[in-house]
């Protein structure tokens, strides 16, 4: 996560993300039609979610080795790619996994940290997680593309993600339903930036989290910082940004400091939040096919 030269704003919490009446009609909605009974996935063990995690490196360009491989050990091995970025040493790393339609949704995390700390919690807690998404989502046939995005020099300026985001064509944007960001997960349960976010991902996110009965409740960081999600809903690209910073973690000083280390995590809230996202980017692409989101203008 990207922070602000000032470190004396508070976060700003609410337990109510989203309007009830959305979130009750979105309920109702999906209830009708079934949507969550049909849902398919198998989940990668909690020993393999701990093993990389614990790959992090000090240096950027190792944390970008080890993305790729990961990605490779996971199956991702065609699809895999580099996409150079002006203004940056190390490359996005993408993973494709191709779809049945021409929707696409985006799941991205940065793998660079400063160099204060192991940067552990911001971010390899988001950038590890990916390639075992992806082991998830190549279990069955998809409607939607998912490209899932490893992004350098989140930490100067999210530069990786600018360059991603403003070098897709419009009819690239046009195809994108939706871009799901992880950034600085396990320090507690899972937390949603829902003053930011898309209210219908959002709603969508609470309705998981309600099945799963998997806690799940809003922290607004825009006094605080910013993350890769950022670009993309600036070209008006449906968004979120999936994070698990408190009001206790942010007194703690754990980000940009020697206190980011494997030990500030909770792993038992980290799997949660695996578990939830999985469940949610499965959920995405039925969801999104048949409940479009409004176009982009």
């Amino acid at each position: 996560m990207k922070l602000l030269p000032s470190w004396e704003w508070k976060l700003n919490r609410t337990d109510s993300p989203v309007d009830t009446k959305l979130l009750a009609s979105v309920v109702l909605l999906f209830a009708v039609t079934g949507l969550a009974q049909t849902l398919r996935y198998s989940l990668v063990p909690r020993e393999t979610i701990e093993a990389r995690l614990r790959q992090y490196s000090d240096k950027n360009a190792q944390r970008e080795a080890t993305l790729k491989q990961l990605f490779i050990e996971a199956g991702c091995a065609e699809h895999l790619s580099e996409q150079h970025v002006s203004d940056s040493r190390l490359p996005n790393i993408i993973c494709v996994l191709p779809g049945s339609s021409d929707k696409v949704i985006l799941v991205g995390a940065h793998f660079d940290h400063v160099s204060a700390g192991d940067g552990v919690v911001d971010n390899w807690s988001g950038a590890s997680l990916l390639p075992s998404l992806y082991q998830i989502l190549k279990l069955a046939p998809r409607q939607h593309t998912y490209i899932l995005i490893g992004f350098t020099d989140e930490e100067v300026g999210e530069v990786g993600s600018h360059f991603y985001a403003h070098e897709m064509t419009k009819t690239q944007v046009a195809a994108t339903d939706a871009m799901v960001n992880m950034d600085t997960l396990g320090l507690g349960t899972t937390e949603v930036w829902a003053s930011q976010a898309d209210k219908t991902l959002t709603s969508f996110l609470i309705y998981i989290a309600k099945q799963l009965n998997a806690p799940l409740s809003g922290a607004n960081v825009d006094q605080i910082g910013s993350t890769d999600s950022v670009q993309f809903a600036e070209r008006k690209i449906p968004s979120i940004t999936i994070h698990s910073l408190t009001q206790q973690a942010w007194n703690d000083g754990i980000l940009h400091s020697s206190k980011d280390k494997i030990s500030a995590m909770n792993l038992d809230n980290y799997y949660q939040t695996y578990q939830l996202v999985s469940a949610y980017l499965v959920f995405l692409d039925h969801a999104l096919i048949d409940h479009p989101l409004p176009a982009k203008r």
